[in-house]
């Protein structure tokens, strides 16, 4: 017995895996392999390719589709109509198949705004914030706020989702230091 949701307009291919308490909205297409963890949400007219991975808690907006080669960690969002590729040189009379794909990473807690791209080939880090149509065409630091095209650094994001201020802190009580990969939390003495 399955304790997850899939509206009846929506296929699922064979050799799917999801996850307990997931809701699959309309129109929506699971192909073959592709693995989605618990507590998803997948809107109307999602396309999740073969082999994709998503994790726990993901939240994925309407018309998205999410190609081979793209992996979504956890409470990752994804707005509407955001678009990830898979090919940096497409050809239709040419085609690479999964071998040609370029790889996808988008990190845990990371959110993409509406009709956002994401070249593929890229990692964005932990809890970024991409803006609505921006274009991601390099990697992301963790807790990077991303705008424009081609997107570039705008600020620093909380895990709660404020932009933090100049100290790199947020009103919600969280601190964060500058890394080589973006900001981290720093311990408050209540957390050690």
């Amino acid at each position: 017995m399955s304790n997850y949701f899939v509206h009846n307009s929506s296929f699922i291919d064979d050799n799917v895996t999801i996850g307990n308490n997931t809701k699959i909205w309309y129109f929506c297409h699971i192909q073959s392999h592709a693995v989605i963890g618990e507590n998803c949400s997948l809107g109307q007219n999602v396309n999740i390719s073969n082999y994709v991975k998503i994790g726990n808690g993901v939240k994925i907006q309407n018309n998205v589709s999410v190609y081979e080669g793209v992996e979504l960690e956890d409470y990752v969002f994804c707005g509407p109509s955001c678009v990830f590729t898979n090919d940096l040189t497409p050809r239709a009379k040419y085609p690479k198949g999964s071998a040609g794909y370029k790889k996808t990473l988008v990190k845990t807690g990371a959110s993409i705004g509406a009709n956002a791209t994401i070249i593929c080939g890229h990692t964005i880090g932990k809890w970024a914030m991409i803006g609505a149509g921006a274009v991601v065409a390099a990697d992301v630091p963790n807790h990077a706020l991303m705008m424009g095209v081609p997107a570039k650094l705008s600020g620093w994001v909380c895990e709660c989702g404020n932009i933090l201020d100049e100290c790199l802190c947020c009103p919600c009580g969280l601190k964060y230091k500058k890394t080589n990969g973006g900001l981290e939390k720093i311990k408050c003495s209540s957390e050690i």
